[in-house]
């Protein structure tokens, strides 16, 4: 029965039609985006773990599209702008559509972690409004230099308890939500300076999770956007409330269909991920590309770090005393696995 599904999905490809956006009248770049995010595929290469182009080997399989991270100022420089700028500029010299998500942060920003800079911590507000602007503005118009046109750019990377905290913290519908949409808008300004037909993403983690405060907040406070950004792991039980994936994918299409009915936008999974090598991550993918597919202005879909495998860890894990991602779309021997080939050989529907 999967097999069959994933030659329907294969077999049923048409170009994706996007509705308008709620801070924009025309519709984003391209069709379904199949894409994944290679932050560390340079410190990989550095660590000689493949002797292929892996961002080639994506290419002939059917990926389109790459997401990048980019930090402020890491200490082991992988993820900083430069990092960025050397792997912007070969997902684009291999054709594919550009992604940028710009975690205004030294490290990694997420649910439990939205860490000022460390050159910024002594900022009041506008300073600090100030500071994002630039930021901004360096990492795309660096992009702009080097001939690369991101067609999307996150501001803030999973951020439903806003960013920069404390002064951009958010609670539910509390917390310091002017300051936290006063960044976002900062952000959203200065992307159109740099790249104005670029596509702005809000992104926030649990795509399961219907929030309506968080976009009623963020709409209250001025904040803008084009596109939202959603992540989804739907076989972290512990993370979920211990639903089942099952449970997850269906009310993960569910919330999608109802974002794009109520804010009048696309959405866009910028981030997925299954357990490696396990066999019902197979099931699980196929499952979900089947439901998102069909959903008219679902953008496409983002595996976050596919690439990882064999217990391979990024430099900082090490003295953090972090084991490996293990859940990278990969095999044992460092190919591309089913689950990988599900989510590249997916196409929208009209």
């Amino acid at each position: 029965m999967i097999t069959t599904m994933k030659k329907l999905l294969v077999i049923t490809c048409a170009i994706l039609v996007m509705t308008g956006c709620y801070h924009r009248t025309d519709s984003p770049r391209g069709s379904w985006a199949k894409g994944a995010d290679l932050s560390w595929l340079s410190e990989m290469e550095h660590d000689s773990v493949f002797a292929y182009d892996c961002i080639e080997r994506l290419r002939g399989m059917g990926m389109n599209a790459v997401r990048l991270r980019v930090w402020v100022n890491h200490h082991t420089g992988w993820s900083n702008k430069e990092d960025m700028l050397y792997l912007a500029k070969r997902a684009a010299k291999a054709g594919q559509r550009i992604m940028i998500d710009i975690h205004y942060s030294d490290f990694f920003a997420d649910p439990s972690h939205q860490t000022i800079p460390a050159a910024w911590q002594s900022y009041d507000y506008p300073t600090m409004l100030e500071a994002v602007r630039e930021h901004t503005l360096d990492v795309l118009y660096a992009l702009k230099e080097e001939g690369v046109k991101p067609e999307w750019v996150q501001i803030g990377n999973e951020t439903p308890n806003g960013m920069l905290w404390p002064m951009g913290k958010v609670k539910g519908a509390d917390g310091n939500w002017k300051e936290y949409a006063g960044f976002t808008r900062m952000g959203y300004e200065a992307a159109k300076e740099a790249f104005p037909d670029i596509t702005v993403i809000v992104h926030v983690d649990n795509a399961y999770e219907r929030r309506d405060w968080f976009w009623e907040s963020m709409q209250a406070n001025g904040g803008k956007w084009d596109m939202i950004g959603l992540s989804h792991y739907p076989m972290m039980s512990a993370w979920n409330g211990g639903k089942t994936w099952q449970e997850m994918n269906e009310l993960a299409e569910e919330n999608i269909q109802r974002l794009i009915h109520d804010w009048h936008c696309p959405v866009m999974i910028a981030e997925v991920g299954m357990f490696a090598n396990n066999p019902e991550s197979e099931v699980v993918m196929a499952d979900f590309i089947d439901r998102i597919t069909a959903i008219d202005s679902c953008a496409g879909v983002f595996y976050w770090e596919p690439q990882v495998f064999g217990g391979w860890r990024p430099a900082e894990y090490i003295p953090l005393g972090w084991g490996s991602y293990d859940m990278g779309a990969f095999t044992s021997d460092g190919q591309p696995s089913e689950v990988m080939r599900i989510l590249l050989t997916s196409c929208a529907k009209q």
